[in-house]
């Protein structure tokens, strides 16, 4: 355990370095926040019938897929584990005395998390200062944002173990790019960030809770802004765990699985 929490520390460091990339992504986020915004604000005044999520909800859902990016969006990817995988040089890898996946797995949250330190505080802070309805507001209640923060916690968890499985894949395909299609593609329809999960039609709705996207971003940003309850939301956070717990294990077994099976050329 030592040794992964070294390593994950490492690499936190390592992310926070890239400032520059960091503030190029924060202009860009905003940018792509304003126009989901005005475009939901087109949709909520053309129609007078009550929607599920009210647009000012909408909205801190909105800044808040913008500040966390980077914890759950798939197509998010660290391009030197492809390489090791496909290049051979993951021979090197095998030869530390640690679990790969576990390796991979503290790797992957340390990026994710350095990105999101770096991207998220400033998103907040100015979206904070907008005028109403689309400035960024303080929570419900306190226990929400005790609520959203376990959410948020633990769907950085899951999206880690869903990408996984892309890098796991890869051994099978010997290239990323359909598994990083496939999976961005559903990660990001059947996790509400390109139509909201309350806007949806029911029978799509109920496809979308059955799948482990939405406890990712959906759950703990609607948790948030109110419009999922404590009751709604600690049942979401129960399914977490469970998504949690099979896709480790899953991952695990496979990753063994593949590792069987690896065959690399040379020395």
């Amino acid at each position: 355990m030592k040794a992964y929490y070294s390593f994950f520390k490492m690499r936190l460091l390592k992310g926070l370095q890239y400032r520059t990339a960091a503030l190029a992504g924060v202009f860009t986020q905003f940018f792509w926040g304003f126009i989901l915004i005005m475009v939901f604000e087109a949709f909520y005044r053309s129609t007078s019938s009550p929607q599920p999520i009210s647009l000012q909800e909408l909205i801190q859902v909105i800044w808040l897929q913008q500040s966390f990016l980077v914890f759950v969006m798939l197509w998010f990817r660290d391009s030197e584990l492809f390489s090791l995988i496909t290049s051979g040089n993951i021979a090197y890898e095998l030869c530390r005395p640690t679990s790969l996946y576990g390796f991979w797995y503290a790797r992957l949250i340390a990026q994710r998390l350095s990105g999101a330190i770096l991207r998220s505080l400033p998103i907040i802070l100015v979206a904070s200062l907008l005028p109403n309805p689309y400035g960024f507001s303080s929570p419900v209640s306190l226990f929400s944002f005790g609520l959203f923060f376990v959410a948020l916690t633990l769907g950085l968890i899951l999206i880690v173990a869903i990408s996984m499985l892309i890098y796991i894949f890869t051994f099978y395909t010997m290239s990323p790019t359909g598994s990083l299609l496939i999976f961005g593609v559903l990660g990001e329809f059947f996790g509400g960030l390109i139509l909201p999960v309350p806007l949806m039609p029911p029978l799509l709705k109920s496809i979308v809770y059955i799948l482990p996207f939405r406890y990712v971003a959906d759950l703990p940003f609607r948790i948030y802004a109110g419009n999922i309850g404590i009751h709604e939301g600690l049942q979401g956070i129960g399914i977490q765990l469970l998504w949690i717990f099979v896709l480790l294990s899953l991952g695990n077994l496979w990753m063994k699985n593949a590792l069987k099976k690896v065959i690399i050329q040379g020395g």
